[in-house]
């Protein structure tokens, strides 16, 4: 017997009833994406290694530790398995010119990956939902991506504040970061002989990332290190007052949190996160910002823009945690057929059903018939559906079919099929109930 394969470690096969759960969660954001206006693009899976990093940054975790990359053995070109989604879809835009005829709002769904050692909601394979704005610069597009994330949690039944909560920062303009980033440089010099190995190395590549260090050991260091905040001119101040007024407005709470950086390199301006401490160390769900440089740094024309991203594995981990409710994978009805009744107009029936919009799921007959009724019950019982449709010979000959309660005890009724379309409806609203 041949060596039985399994997946790569980190990288997870999602099956039935789970499937549904994703199914659902990805239902829930499409919808949400229309009412907000955005449009779905669908990036390649592959993409040239020199997009992510000139993209992400070159000295980011991401970069230099994660990142899936090969040769291609056609033409030697270095190639990645993309790691998040932002940079192609700006790639997509440059190469498309999708931004001649003015901004655009888009999202995507899909895979990533990054190799890393795979534990609770962190995997190789993991996926992703994002939202793009590009092209548009005011702050009233900040404050609409975050507000689209608090309706996504109300739409999934999180509660914001609560189950979630909104950490918010600015990183300010180039100019204003180079400024903070000497006085960081100079803060951590100081205090050179507590930084860990990580920090050494990022201490002059990129500093700033040092804020972001989980190590305990320098969180005193961190704590006391310039913030950015204090380096913001007036318009970085009033771009990020004006995305706080809109979150008051609309009675969102959020957190300003200095420390507050991303891990990759493309961001400016205003950065956010939405949090949970009912994950345990895997705290972030959601997060993302404004990336006004990162379209010209990827070969387009200038142009502003913005957006987030969460890991759907991390959301659904907490949709459990706290209890929200999850989509039924049971049927409206299970098709209960007995010996002698015609096949072609029991399954004329069941189509006609599913045309109206009832879900019904038929038990498989075998070569030599329809197996016993009672374990044909047995199997309708554990389907979860709430009601059996029973179709015998002698009630098909008069034109009817049985319907008989599952879960409430009702009495069962017999059915013309010359009315099914309203008793159909009639069934859709009971397992809707």
């Amino acid at each position: 017997m041949a060596e039985q394969l399994k997946a790569i470690k980190g990288m997870n096969d999602i099956l039935p009833p789970d499937s549904a759960r994703w199914e659902w969660l990805e239902d829930t954001v499409r919808r949400l994406m229309r009412r907000y206006g955005y449009h779905n693009v669908r990036t390649p899976i592959v993409e040239p290694t020199a997009l992510f990093v000139r993209g992400l940054g070159e000295v980011t975790d991401i970069v230099e530790k994660e990142m899936y990359s090969f040769e291609d053995s056609l033409n030697g070109d270095r190639l990645t398995l993309r790691p998040e989604g932002t940079a192609g879809v700006v790639r997509a835009m440059n190469e498309h010119n999708f931004l001649y005829e003015g901004g655009r709002r888009l999202y995507y769904i899909g895979p990533m990956f990054r190799h890393e050692r795979p534990q609770k909601g962190r995997y190789r394979q993991f996926h992703q939902v994002g939202a793009e704005v590009l092209g548009f610069p005011g702050p009233d597009v900040d404050a609409e991506v975050i507000l689209m994330t608090a309706a996504l949690w109300r739409d999934l039944g999180l509660a914001v504040g609560k189950d979630v909560c909104l950490q918010l920062n600015s990183l300010g303009q180039p100019a204003e970061r180079l400024a903070h980033r000497e006085a960081l440089i100079r803060h951590l010099e100081a205090h050179a002989d507590q930084l860990d190995d990580d920090a050494r190395r990022r201490l002059h590549s990129n500093p700033l990332r040092i804020l972001d260090t989980k190590n305990p050991a320098m969180q005193a260091i961190v704590e006391a290190a310039p913030k950015l905040m204090d380096f913001l001119g007036d318009e970085s101040v009033t771009h990020l007052r004006a995305v706080r007024d809109a979150l008051d407005a609309v009675g969102v709470p959020y957190e300003i949190n200095p420390r507050l950086v991303r891990g990759m390199d493309y961001y400016n301006l205003t950065v956010f996160e939405w949090v949970t401490d009912r994950l345990g160390a895997q705290g972030t769900v959601c997060g993302g910002g404004r990336y006004d440089g990162l379209i010209e740094q990827l070969g387009g024309k200038p142009a502003p823009a913005v957006g987030w991203g969460l890991g759907m594995e991390r959301l659904l981990l907490l949709l459990q945690e706290v209890g929200a409710s999850s989509p039924s994978v049971a049927p409206d009805a299970y098709a209960v057929v007995m010996a002698g009744a015609p096949m072609a107009q029991v399954l004329q029936t069941l189509e006609n059903l599913r045309d109206a919009g009832v879900c019904v799921q038929q038990h498989p007959l075998g070569k030599d018939g329809p197996p016993s009724v009672k374990s044909q019950f047995k199997k309708a019982d554990a389907s979860g559906a709430r009601f059996a449709l029973v179709f015998g010979p002698d009630e098909l000959a008069q034109g009817q079919v049985t319907i008989k309660p599952l879960r409430d005890g009702g009495q069962q009724v017999a059915q013309d099929l010359s009315s099914l379309t309203t008793w159909a409806d009639d069934l859709k609203a009971a397992t809707q109930s």
